[in-house]
């Protein structure tokens, strides 16, 4: 390996600059392959359960540190279902869970003022792209037009 790719493979690995500077960049830790899967971050709020037995996360938004808005799916129904989960419970705060077919976030919404969890919501989406969206106290987060059954796509 020549200096320049050992510099290289050196500052990519974040052995930082005082490697450099000392001109000890003579081994560094392998660098990860296309091929490793990175864990993905987890949820700011864990998923409570509360569109209940059958239903499974298909998709999620964190909102802010505030929590996170889940979409969830039975394939024993064809039902979707949105919870809106607070990260930390409290005090009541404004909190939407809102759930739409299309690009309408709004066919069912569940409004008002909870300790920890607005929601659940639910809407028979067969055939349909799913849109969806969670909200504590003025923090918005979730997601148009996915989830679709593969007729629509």
């Amino acid at each position: 390996m020549t200096t320049l790719g050992r510099i290289a493979a050196v500052a990519t690995a974040g052995l930082g600059a005082a490697w450099l500077a000392a001109g000890t960049a003579t081994a560094a830790a392998p660098l990860a392959t296309p091929t490793e899967t990175v864990k993905a971050a987890a949820n700011v709020a864990a998923y409570n359960g509360s569109c209940g037995a059958g239903y499974s996360v298909v998709n999620s938004a964190d909102i802010g540190k505030l929590g996170t808005v889940y979409l969830t799916y039975s394939a024993t129904t064809g039902e979707n279902c949105v919870v809106t989960v607070r990260a930390v419970k409290g005090a009541a705060v404004h909190m939407v869970a809102s759930l739409g077919l299309g690009t309408n976030t709004a066919d069912v919404i569940d409004d008002g003022y909870y300790t920890s969890y607005a929601g659940p919501v639910f809407l028979d989406g067969r055939g349909m792209c799913m849109s969806w969206r969670g909200e504590i106290n003025g923090e918005v987060a979730g997601k148009n037009w996915t989830n679709c059954d593969a007729r629509v796509r």
